[in-house]
């Protein structure tokens, strides 16, 4: 199924990420994480490349998301990055995600190599480069990433807003973000999208924190604003694990919540592959989102 499809039928949609460990030894203990989340009943689940080497990533997630669809029979979305790679890697990796039947792709330009100014041979140089190879060339329902505070690299906001327009415009289906903890920074995002006549849906990304050094490593890699009331969570109960991951997940529970309240599209979930968090998450929204459900079948009906 077409996750472009699941947002006409139903509202929110909930989804999950999870991505390869990068050591063997754990590896073999992924397909108890995604069988233990499937029970949560997400509507899809997003599958990263993880840390095990670009190639042997693509390889991996391509298997992940074949085991989602296949055995688990839940709708995976396999990432799929460009840079770097030629147009007849990216075409074999689309064909044999076709071959075992996934129909989702979120299509990234993905981290630039080291050697990439000096050294630029790359078929593909953004997002939208790649979306409209797949777009002219294949089947799939398209994802794309977008940045509510803006992209790190990007030289301004209005910049980002540009070169995300230009992506809607390529052919992406829908629109995943990167995660951010101030709700106001999303909602100020979304009325800014929608003014540019991007009428696609939107759905927000929301990380439970429960490590500091967890946070200190999101900042650094995507710049996300870390509200006042956050970092007074972060400070009083650093010391305390048990304390943190109550206050961490209770934190997102709220976002979540706040953001189904307003009637978002759906709501994306990074679990970093700990089922015990997403149960969390997911337990303390079910009546939110059942309420929800329940309104939009009667609102089709």
């Amino acid at each position: 199924m077409f996750i472009k499809n699941m947002f006409a039928q139903k509202k929110p949609v909930v989804s999950f990420e999870i991505f390869p460990p990068n050591k063997q030894s754990k590896i073999n203990t992924i397909y108890n994480t995604i069988e233990n989340l499937a029970v949560l009943q997400p509507d899809y689940m997003s599958v990263t490349y993880g840390a095990t080497g670009i190639s042997e990533g693509k390889d991996l997630t391509v298997k992940l998301a074949s085991f989602i669809k296949n055995e688990i029979n839940i709708e995976p979305l396999a990432h799929l990055t460009c840079i770097g790679s030629t147009q007849q890697q990216v075409y074999q990796q689309l064909a044999t995600m076709k071959q075992v039947g996934i129909d989702n792709v979120l299509a990234l330009r993905g981290d630039k190599p080291i050697d990439y100014l000096q050294n630029n041979s790359s078929y593909f140089n953004y997002a939208s480069d790649l979306i409209t190879e797949i777009k002219n060339n294949f089947q799939f329902s398209i994802g794309a990433a977008c940045h509510p505070e803006g992209h790190i690299e990007a030289k301004s906001k209005i910049t980002d807003l540009i070169n995300l327009k230009n992506k809607v415009d390529c052919g992406a289906d829908f629109l995943v973000s990167q995660l951010f903890f101030n709700n106001q920074d999303f909602y100020a995002f979304l009325n800014e999208v929608r003014l540019l006549g991007i009428n696609i849906p939107v759905v927000a990304g929301i990380m439970p924190v429960v490590n500091t050094k967890q946070i200190e490593r999101i900042v650094s890699l995507c710049g996300a604003n870390v509200p006042q009331k956050f970092k007074k969570i972060m400070v009083k109960y650093q010391y305390n694990k048990e304390a943190l991951i109550d206050a961490g997940i209770a934190y997102a529970s709220e976002q979540i919540i706040d953001l189904l309240s307003s009637g978002i599209d759906g709501v994306h979930l990074y679990v970093m592959n700990r089922p015990y968090i997403a149960k969390r998450l997911i337990n303390n929204i079910s009546s939110v989102v059942k309420v929800l459900n329940t309104k939009e079948e009667e609102h089709v009906s």
